[in-house]
């Protein structure tokens, strides 16, 4: 095999998409910081119990392990940057009040999740700590959607669903944890013949609302129809007035919204509402829903570091996120002579220091482009010995 070739799903990012993938890292950090998000940087690997405690079997199954020279440890690569960002919340920061948090860095997992995906995702998150109340759900759906329009973003659609459904239906019955998997399993295929088959033991409204839940999806006239249709109880009315607070004010900022109460993804992890945002993809016109970020109500998650608290974000990965965005043009730059004149040095550094990108031609190379394509030139001005000036690029320069 040749030295060069790259492992399955892990790829180079060229100069034009590594600047736009550059551009929308700055792009949404801002965009956090103006909603008040400090930036955390957990690192790239820890102690595997550390990396996976209290995160279950699937991202365990994700996540890189390795053996530190040093200690003769597990380590692992993270798979997740949430668990590293609740432990530095419960035990670095320790605040009383609320924590916002925001971080940017590559994850790595050992399997894709769908087709075409890429095994080293550029994860961008935000979370905070310490409000249990809805207004911190409506935040970080609101930032989701901000930062995904910095990025150029037009046409969100908003997809919920609240795990405690399904726990208010079952909530009558004792299953074992296999029994569970499998009815998550055909809610999330909307099999309602399997689930008919699972659930024929079980008590008659139990059953009853099992069926109905795979076809409990579409807008929020949905939640009227789960109010009616399923067996009422304070567990199922908290979790379907939630949805439908969050919706009325979701509508408020321009997304249209759809409810899947089938919808278990991450069931093991969330522990309330659960959110996914979606566009029409933009390349080759294909109208392909790509699902951009996704995120929810988590509260058990800083648990296992002895810190219980109410805990709710969203992530998303820049290099999907670039794949879903129109290029962004690029600010043309500025040609130069390469010398070692004093006053060509000064003019170039003069420039750089207004912000323009100065490229300088080095000797022999002058008839080469590179991905700035520069439409201005460093000239000496005529009218000024000693002087430099800019002028429109004369000269056509060759690939």
């Amino acid at each position: 095999m040749s030295a060069w070739v790259l492992p399955d799903h892990i790829a180079d990012v060229l100069p034009s998409e590594a600047r736009h993938i550059e551009e929308l890292r700055r792009g949404v950090l801002d965009t956090a910081r103006g909603y008040g998000y400090e930036l955390v940087m957990p690192p790239l690997l820890e102690h595997l119990e550390s990396l996976l405690t209290g995160t279950g079997e699937a991202l365990g199954l994700q996540t890189f392990k390795l053996v530190d020279q040093l200690s003769g440890r597990t380590l692992g690569l993270r798979a997740d940057s949430t668990p590293q960002v609740a432990r530095i919340d419960a035990h670095l920061l320790n605040r009383q009040g609320v924590a916002r948090l925001s971080y940017c860095g590559p994850v790595v997992h050992t399997r894709i999740d769908r087709p075409l995906a890429s095994r080293e995702p550029l994860q961008f998150g935000a979370e905070i700590y310490g409000h249990a109340g809805q207004e911190a759900d409506l935040e970080v759906i609101e930032l989701a959607q901000a930062c995904l329009r910095s990025a150029g973003v037009s046409g969100l659609q908003l997809d919920m669903a609240d795990v405690r459904v399904i726990d208010a239906v079952l909530a009558p019955v004792s299953l074992t944890p296999a029994q569970e998997t499998r009815i998550h399993a055909a809610l999330n295929a909307k099999d309602v013949a399997e689930l008919e088959v699972l659930a024929r033991d079980l008590p008659a409204a139990v059953r009853h609302d099992l069926c109905a839940l795979p076809n409990l999806f579409g807008d929020v006239a949905v939640l009227d129809e789960a109010q009616r249709v399923l067996q009422p109880s304070p567990a199922l009315h908290a979790a379907l007035d939630g949805l439908r607070w969050l919706a009325s004010h979701a509508k408020g900022q321009g997304m249209a919204v759809s409810i899947d109460l089938a919808d278990l993804r991450g069931y093991a992890y969330y522990t309330g509402m659960r959110f996914a945002l979606f566009a029409l993809a933009t390349e080759g016109g294909s109208g392909q829903a790509l699902e951009l970020a996704r995120g929810g109500r988590y509260d058990e998650v800083g648990a296992v570091f002895g810190r219980n608290r109410p805990a709710v974000g969203f992530s998303l990965d820049l290099k999907e996120l670039v794949a879903a965005v129109a290029p962004r043009p690029l600010v043309a730059a500025i040609r130069a002579p390469w010398g070692m004149d004093a006053s060509l040095r000064q003019a170039i550094a003069a420039l750089r220091a207004q912000g323009h990108t100065v490229v300088c031609a080095l000797p022999g190379h002058e008839h080469h482009v590179d991905e700035f394509h520069c439409d201005r030139e460093l000239v000496p001005d005529a009218a000024h010995h000693g002087a430099w000036t800019v002028q429109p690029l004369q000269t056509e320069i060759s690939q």
